[in-house]
């Protein structure tokens, strides 16, 4: 039987007295009154004051028994000897409220009483958790193993609130997720149970939410799931009064495509710190932005100069003919607050370059003087310490010879220098932005506002963040959340290892180090997790060229390419991306089969072909064989992948520019079958990474994706299906779960 702890106070009261009495945790009792109001039942107990008192409580209870020390002076009463299972009556009770007692550990802390309470029935054993995450605010956990998941680490993590399909979700992430199930001839458990306690805890009207602002840690642990139903034995909660993720105020009630076009698309750009002497930054960005092509007025600032880089000079942004879309801020830290109110409602956006803020110490009162000076002046603030903005639509860019074309894919940064590479190197890959905006500090305007303007604008399909502090995390998941129209977005996180999180008191805490959070995010939404440069631009290549499909995923891919060692490995490595390399069967494979291609051709998936059987037909069998994979294996995906170094010297015809020619025509004639992808592997010569880069050009023309190596092909399909899920468990879906 299980009842609430007796003497509970409301709800609200045994939070608010705890943190008015200056406690850092509930104690056990009113941590478990605290559950069974939020409906989660837990073991029937009483508090106690001593020995006598507890035999005559056990007497009125059903044994056995457990005895467990409350002493908010002892946060893990394992540890200090405090807890003492199946006892059997009343006696025994007694017996081992006096052993506990006299335990070193317990001597020494201020006693509030004992907790004498009826013992659960055998079940399996879980943790159900809780933590403010600093970035993201609530997160849920669970995890098999109770006592043991520190040692297991089988758990999973989502953002609260969740709701019935993330609960269902995470327990089937667990490895040991089977055991809830039955196993080896044990009986199920009963999963929904289990599932209710979760929502209790971390759904939309759960408690973590409820007290979002006061609990730091929670552990439910162990939780016995039984196929009776799951009960909580132990109750933990660690409180806080941090409200750092209350949501920061709106500058305006504009739009973000209102709000952020004067960025992408400025009608007019000044320049501070530009110099009638040096060649400074400012210097170089005027010369860059007109080489670029940029069409607008530029307006050099300057208090005493009349003219800078051939164009008149303003004494302040109020000075300028016209009001000023874009400015471009390079001068001295202290100077840039006032420099910026001066503009008085007639500059919309400052990207302030310098650094001497929040970055170091000493900065941090500054750059507060700057957001509220600057807000004031009717400014939004970029940066600061940051490199600038790049957006081929409004002419706009920081980096030399970057491309013109404008693109589809959205990028925010908050290093300048990564920019700058991802820029360039994007370039030569294929890889054409809508934009790119590097934030540095992200002091005013956050990643998630320029995210928002990306999800509205028409010409961004995918968007790419590279971030070591997304700041307010939980407007970034809300946005996620709530928007109409998500997009895809790749996530390339700095500083995984060096979160510094809060030292922690709670299994929960413990096992919630480094990106877990950002793991949950993507488990939840339409957002994947990449951890190098080169991944994160060939996730956004792919993105750039695929329109998604929520309600075929990718998952099942046909593997086809010359080179039987790359083959194999290309097999591996698919699978080890989780991706199905399932062999052709049936019609699909007499047809290969019927072919008669040449000798050492193997069609069974993977679809190996020599040099030779590549140029058969002056390369057109590479077509036969597409159509015949496309109309009846029906894969996810094509994956190609051709040897450059095989094909020189092999005769006169081209088949990799025929296969190119073969690739278009098979997605006219099955549009939407298969998302198709190419691997040119190169020798690393110059002749053939010029040839690849023409390739790419044309590949482009056809929307197909170039990688460099079959690994990151296949890591980028996977990618692709991951979005793919999330976006149709959004959508509700069936097959995104």
């Amino acid at each position: 039987m299980e009842t609430p702890v007796t003497n509970a106070r409301p709800v609200d009261d045994i939070v608010d007295h705890a943190l008015e009495n200056g406690h850092a945790a509930l104690d056990e009792a009113s941590g478990k009154a605290l559950l069974s109001q939020f409906g989660i039942r837990t073991p029937r107990s009483e508090v106690v004051d001593g020995a006598e008192a507890g035999a005559r409580t056990a007497a009125q209870m059903r044994g056995p028994f457990v005895v467990k020390v409350v002493s908010r002076e002892i946060l893990h009463k394992s540890d200090a000897g405090g807890v003492t299972l199946g006892l059997a009556d009343a006696d025994a009770v007694a017996a081992a409220i006096h052993e506990m007692e006299a335990k070193p550990a317990i001597r020494a802390a201020e006693v509030d009483g004992w907790l004498v309470e009826e013992m659960a029935p055998a079940g399996r054993e879980v943790v159900v958790g809780g933590l403010n995450d600093p970035e993201f605010g609530q997160i849920i956990m669970v995890g098999i193993g109770g006592i043991f998941v520190e040692l297991l680490k089988d758990v999973a993590f989502r953002i609260c609130p969740i709701d019935r399909n993330d609960a269902l979700a995470m327990l089937a992430d667990l490895k040991g997720g089977a055991l809830l199930r039955g196993a080896r001839g044990e009986a199920a458990v009963d999963e929904n149970a289990l599932v209710e306690v979760m929502l209790a805890l971390g759904g939309a009207d759960g408690l973590l939410m409820r007290y979002s602002d006061r609990i730091a840690e929670a552990d439910l642990n162990p939780v016995i799931v039984s196929a009776q139903g799951a009960v909580a034995v132990d109750a933990r909660f660690i409180l806080t009064q941090d409200r750092r993720l209350a949501p920061a105020p709106e500058v305006d009630g504009a739009s973000a495509a209102e709000t952020f076009r004067p960025l992408f698309e400025p009608r007019t750009v000044a320049v501070l710190g530009a110099s009638t002497k040096d060649v400074s930054i400012a210097n170089t960005f005027i010369r860059r932005l007109r080489t670029f092509g940029y069409a607008g007025p530029i307006y050099p600032i300057h208090p005493k100069a009349k003219e800078i880089e051939g164009l008149a000079a303003y004494p302040s942004l109020a000075d300028t003919p016209e009001p000023v879309d874009y400015a471009y801020v390079a001068i001295g830290a202290k100077r840039i607050p006032d420099a910026l109110a001066a503009a008085n409602g007639r500059c919309r956006i400052a990207q302030v370059i310098s650094s001497g803020f929040g970055e170091i110490e000493e900065g941090k009162d500054l750059e507060r003087e700057l957001v509220k000076k600057a807000n004031a002046g009717g400014v939004r603030v970029l940066g600061p310490n940051c490199l600038g903005t790049y957006s081929p639509r409004g002419g706009l860019t920081f980096p030399s010879d970057a491309p013109k074309e404008v693109g589809r894919i959205g990028i925010v940064s908050q290093s300048g220098g990564l920019s700058t590479d991802i820029i360039k190197r994007g370039q030569w890959r294929g890889l054409r932005m809508s934009g790119l905006v590097t934030v540095g500090n992200s002091a005013d305007v956050k990643p998630h506002e320029l995210v928002e303007y990306y999800f509205d604008d028409p010409q961004t399909r995918a968007v790419g963040l590279y971030i070591e502090d997304v700041r307010e995390g939980r407007a970034f998941f809300e946005l996620l959340r709530r928007h109409p129209a998500p997009k895809p977005v790749v996530v390339l996180k700095g500083g995984r290892t060096a979160q510094g999180r809060m030292a922690a008191a709670s299994h929960t805490g413990a096992l919630a180090g480094d990106d877990r959070a950002w793991e949950a995010l993507a488990a939840q939404l339409p957002v994947a997790l990449v951890t190098t440069v080169d991944s994160f631009i060939d996730a956004l290549l792919a993105l750039q060229h695929y329109a998604l499909r929520p309600a075929k995923p990718t998952n099942s891919v046909v593997l086809f390419g010359n080179g039987g060692g790359a083959s194999v490995l290309g097999t591996d490595a698919c699978v080890d991306y989780g991706l199905s390399l399932r062999p052709f069967e049936g019609r699909t494979l007499s047809l290969l089969e019927g072919m008669g291609l040449p000798p050492g051709t193997s069609v069974l998936n993977p679809i190996d072909t020599p040099v030779r059987t590549l140029q058969e037909k002056d390369g057109f069998v590479a077509g036969e064989i597409l159509d015949t994979v496309l109309e009846h294996g029906r894969p996810d995906a094509v994956a190609m992948h051709l040897n450059l170094a095989a094909f020189v010297g092999r005769g006169t015809v081209d088949p990799i520019g025929n296969l190119f020619s073969m690739i278009e025509e098979a997605m006219e004639k099955f549009p939407g079958t298969a998302h198709m992808a190419l691997a040119l592997r190169s020798d690393g010569s110059p002749e053939l990474d010029e040839t690849r880069r023409a390739y790419r050009a044309r590949a482009a023309a056809i929307d197909l994706p170039i990688f460099d190596e079959i690994p990151a092909m296949a890591q980028a399909l996977a990618t692709v299906g991951h979005l793919e899920r999330r976006l149709g468990a959004r959508a509700g879906s069936p097959v995104g779960t």
